[in-house]
């Protein structure tokens, strides 16, 4: 599931480039730039979203937003109806979020939450990181890694811990708004995770995600328009 990302886009590219070539040489006649057409930027992504990420509910609101839009500029009705009805895409949204998490996450969400409050009562001293309006990359080489604090706001974060000592479990809390994290562990790392995000989500991009090992990093993520990544390759 996760080649079919880049492969979708691939052959959207090709698509469009086919589009743009067949209009010059006058093999036919294709307008793509109709009334509207730059909702397709969202309707689009979100779309691919919806096939390769784990978080559906939040690519279906996107995409909601993006018809909503379109049917806009369309003149099915007005920008004045369609910013109240995407007002009410985005409470529900919310809200069906909310309930999925308490019914399928919980027990996952209540591990996380407790080892973050034992991490605190032990005053263990974590990494922060913070990235405003720009980037940040950590590489952990030969170090122990006691845990990290990371906020990302309109930039990015970049942590890598595949060269890192682990000594014992460790948490890490993370936050984004209009930015992005990506966090690259070894193999024989146990992720477990509790996240909440408002038009944004959690991606595990591991091949193989391992389920058993000496250690664990539970994560609580959370955020609006942002997103958490955890992967095992090179961060670019």
């Amino acid at each position: 599931m996760k080649q079919i990302k880049p492969i979708i886009w691939g052959i959207a590219i090709i698509a469009l480039g086919l589009i743009f070539g067949g209009n010059a040489l006058g093999l036919f006649n294709l307008d793509i730039f109709f009334d509207g057409w730059w909702t397709l930027f969202i309707i689009i992504p979100s779309v691919v979203s919806l096939i390769t990420d784990q978080d559906k509910i939040m690519s279906l609101g996107f995409i909601a937003v993006g018809v909503i839009l379109l049917l806009a500029a369309q003149n099915v009705f007005s920008y004045d109806v369609a910013w109240k009805v995407i007002l009410a895409v985005f409470l529900v949204v919310v809200g069906l979020s909310i309930i999925v998490r308490s019914l399928f996450h919980n027990k996952n969400d209540q591990e996380v939450a407790k080892k973050i409050e034992e991490a605190k009562k032990d005053g263990k001293s974590m990494d922060s990181q913070m990235a405003v309006f720009s980037g940040t990359d950590r590489v952990y080489k030969d170090e122990v890694f006691s845990g990290a604090n990371l906020s990302a706001i309109f930039g990015g974060i970049n942590l890598d811990l595949k060269d890192a000592k682990f000594t014992s479990d460790t948490v890490i809390k993370a936050f984004t708004l209009f930015g992005g994290i990506d966090i690259r562990v070894p193999d024989d790392i146990i992720v477990k995770l509790k996240s909440g995000f408002v038009f944004g989500g959690f991606s595990d991009d591991r091949k193989n995600p391992s389920e058993k090992g000496k250690h664990t990093i539970y994560i609580d993520a959370a955020g609006a328009f942002g997103g958490v990544t955890i992967t095992d390759k090179t961060n670019k």
